[in-house]
Order: structure tokens, then C-alpha cells, then sequence
């Protein structure tokens, strides 16, 4: 059905737009792909269409959401030719996909799915589980091709929450290694200042030693000069004529001086 009879709204015109430009884009990827002869670039060659087939794939999805959208907006005749023009699109989709089967398998890859969407180790065999695309119904491929695009959403969901909980843990796992750099700086300056406290603790102690030294000395040599002047005293109350003992200042018995002073003023007239 051509796209000038559909009636469309534009957000499903530009979808519908964009499948027949990826669908294009794979009539003449194959059309370049019969001319390579290198199997590494026809390998390349056919991941690149690959690409394209998954891109269609997100766009027929999109294109079903908006007809069930607008179901309740246009006239059932309307809802039927886009059911058929979706429907029409699908196997359209899926002839690419049996002419990639054939390519793949001349390459010796024996591994085929419906819609090559990367499966795992699960994905079955051509020759046990998958239909080939044109001995299915019309309802049969849309079936199957909604069911692969159920799963590949399935897949993406799961790769965002895998996704998000490794963002979350980077995240908690940034903020506890922030916390503890500062904690390790706070640390770091506190070791500085126990270590500058230490330090002048030890200047202090070392000054209050040699205070102590000074004072016990001091101490020492006043007590020296103290007991050898309580020596002389005691010597010169003792032996108060003892001439070998310098004076410390002591006076003399005054009597004995006038005495002195009183013969020699006689002698003089």
C-alpha cells in the first residue's frame, strides 16, 4: 500500500518515513553486498545491515504504539489499512531478514534468529527453532516479530537497571572515598600539630634542665660562701688573735684602742 493512500497523523508520517529509508538503505546494502568477494567485508557488510534491521525493528514498535494511540481517533477503515501497511512492513522486514540468513549462512555461520537482535548462547539453530520468514503468515510474523521486540525491550531494561545501580555504586563509592580523604587530611593535620606541640614541649623541657642546673649551681656556690664565712666567725670569736686570718671587718675591743691612742699622746709631749 503506498503511502500516499494511508491516512496518517505526522508523528506516524514520519516514522513510516524513516522505515522505508532504512528499508532503502538495506535493498541497497545487499545490492553492494553481491559485489564484495573479501568474506571479512561481507562479514562487516552484513553487521552493518544488521544495524539497520535492529533500527526498523525499534520503528515498527514505535509505529504500533502510535496506531494504538490512535485507535479510538480514527475510523476503523483507517485502523485497518495501518494495521495492514504495519503488517506489510514486518515481513517486508523479514525478507531482509531470511536474505541476511542466506548470506550468513554461505559464511559459515550456522547461528540464525528471526530478528538478529545479538541474542545469548540460547538463541536457537536454523535448522531446529526458527521459521523461515516466508513460509509464515502474515499473523505469525507479527507475532514473532512482537515477541523478539518484547524480549530486546526485556534486555534493555534490564541493561538500564544494571546500568543505574553500577551509576549508584560509583557514586556511594566516590562519596565514601571523599570522606575519607578528609578524614586522612584532618588526620594528617592533626599528627603536624601533635608533632609541632611535641617538639616544643621537648625545647621547654630542655630549658627548664638547664635552669635547674643553673640554679642547683648557684645554689651550691652561695652555700660554699655562706659556711666559709660562718667559718671565719667562728675562727676569729675563737681565737680572736689569730693574725693568719685576714679581717672580715670585725671591729676591735674598743677599750684596747684608746689605750693605744692615749700612750701615744703622752709620748708625744
Amino acid at each position: 500500500m503506498a503511502k500516499t493512500e494511508l491516512q496518517m497523523s505526522p508523528q506516524l508520517e514520519q516514522i513510516h518515513g524513516e522505515i522505508r529509508d532504512n528499508f532503502r538503505a538495506l535493498a541497497n546494502g545487499f545490492q553492494k553486498l553481491d559485489k564484495i568477494k573479501d568474506s571479512n567485508r561481507q562479514s562487516k557488510q552484513l553487521e552493518e545491515l544488521a544495524g539497520k534491521m535492529r533500527e526498523c525493528k525499534r520503528l515498527l514498535k514505535e509505529f504500533d504504539r502510535e496506531i494504538k494511540d490512535e485507535e479510538t481517533r480514527n475510523p476503523p477503515e483507517v485502523h485497518k489499512q495501518l494495521n495492514d501497511e504495519k503488517q506489510s512492513m514486518i515481513k517486508e522486514l523479514n525478507s531482509y531478514v531470511t536474505l541476511r540468513k542466506t548470506y550468513m549462512s554461505s559464511l559459515g555461520n550456522k547461528r540464525v534468529e528471526l530478528f538478529d537482535m545479538g541474542g545469548g548462547a540460547s538463541d536457537p539453530t536454523a535448522d531446529d527453532n526458527v521459521q523461515v520468514a516466508s513460509a509464515m503468515s502474515n499473523q505469525e510474523l507479527v507475532n514473532a516479530g512482537m515477541r523478539t521486540m518484547d524480549e530486546t525491550d526485556h534486555a534493555i531494561e534490564r541493561s538500564k537497571q544494571v546500568v543505574g545501580q553500577t551509576i549508584e555504586v560509583g557514586t556511594q563509592t566516590a562519596v565514601t572515598l571523599k570522606g575519607q580523604t578528609d578524614q586522612m587530611g584532618r588526620i594528617v593535620n592533626e599528627l603536624d600539630t601533635i608533632q609541632f606541640s611535641i617538639k616544643k614541649a621537648s625545647q621547654l623541657v630542655t630549658e627548664i634542665g638547664r635552669q635547674v642546673a643553673t640554679d642547683k649551681c648557684i645554689m651550691l656556690f652561695l652555700l660554699l660562701i655562706v659556711c666559709g664565712v660562718i667559718a671565719i666567725i667562728i675562727v676569729k670569736i675563737v681565737n680572736p688573735n689569730n693574725k693568719s686570718i685576714r679581717d672580715i671587718g670585725l671591729a676591735p675591743p674598743a677599750p684596747t684602742t684608746r689605750r693605744l691612742l692615749y700612750l701615744k699622746s703622752r709620748e708625744s709631749f
